[in-house]
């Protein structure tokens, strides 16, 4: 197994969780069967995160648009949600994780919203790993949230227009007490961002392969890390500029 470099191993990695569907079609399964794998897949690369050092992990599990789907695909992905937490949730005392998670909660099905909430309590004093599911997540939808809810305290006067920056403005979002990613992984070969945390992604490096996410390994993680760690992060300073920084850092 590749294990990552620990002296560059990303605090923050996200996961576009892609390719159930098209895993489970493409062996003449349901596609809830594809969903069934995948969540065993998280099982899997929760461990590798842990292992590597990284300190929160944020999967895209259900968004905003994936209610356009047949329902049946829907009731059976909040059944899994329901069946997952209640299964995992000790494991997850057991291996430090803490469980958090992004996105309009209430929207989902009341056993889902009461199956989370129990786990995110037993968990909360967790703190070797920082599991971040996001749930009904729309990133546009956030931003316009924070929006509303910002104009909103202007009008009670909280706080003036005058003390808006971008510090004040991620105080709004779902992602308040959470660092920004600093790698997103795409599974299954597309090549797209799909409405997930456009606003915290400003300065991530990304990651594509086109391995499905049922499919996705161990292995496979730990070279996204090791790809991560080979790249130079500038953050619009030159490369003299970050050779200097990182002196001072050491």
């Amino acid at each position: 197994m590749n294990k990552p470099e620990k002296h560059n191993v990303p605090k923050h990695v996200a996961i576009i969780m892609d390719g159930n569907g098209r895993w489970a079609k493409a062996r003449g399964l349901e596609r809830s069967e594809g969903h069934r794998f995948g969540a065993e897949t998280v099982k899997t690369i929760v461990k590798a995160a842990a292992k590597a050092g990284v300190k929160y992990l944020t999967l895209y599990a259900f968004s905003t648009e994936n209610w356009k789907r047949p329902k049946e695909e829907i009731d059976a992905i909040m059944d899994l949600l329901v069946f997952m937490l209640e299964r995992e949730t000790e494991d997850l005392m057991k291996n430090g994780v803490r469980l958090l998670c992004i996105g309009d909660i209430k929207g989902l099905s009341e056993k889902a919203q009461q199956s989370l909430n129990k786990s995110i309590r037993e968990t909360s004093k967790n703190d070797r790993l920082t599991l971040v599911i996001a749930l009904n997540y729309g990133a546009r939808n956030e931003i316009l949230n924070a929006v509303i809810n910002i104009s909103k305290d202007i009008a009670n006067k909280h706080i003036s227009h005058e003390q808006i920056d971008e510090s004040l403005f991620e105080k709004y979002l779902y992602t308040a007490d959470i660092p920004d990613p600093d790698l997103l992984i795409r599974t299954s070969g597309e090549q797209r961002i799909s409405n997930f945390l456009l606003w915290q992604l400003a300065y991530t490096e990304l990651y594509f392969t086109s391995v499905p996410w049922p499919d996705f390994s161990e292995t496979d993680f730990n070279n996204a890390i090791n790809t991560f760690s080979e790249r130079e992060r500038r953050f619009g300073m030159t490369k003299e500029q970050v050779i200097i920084k990182q002196d001072k850092i050491d």
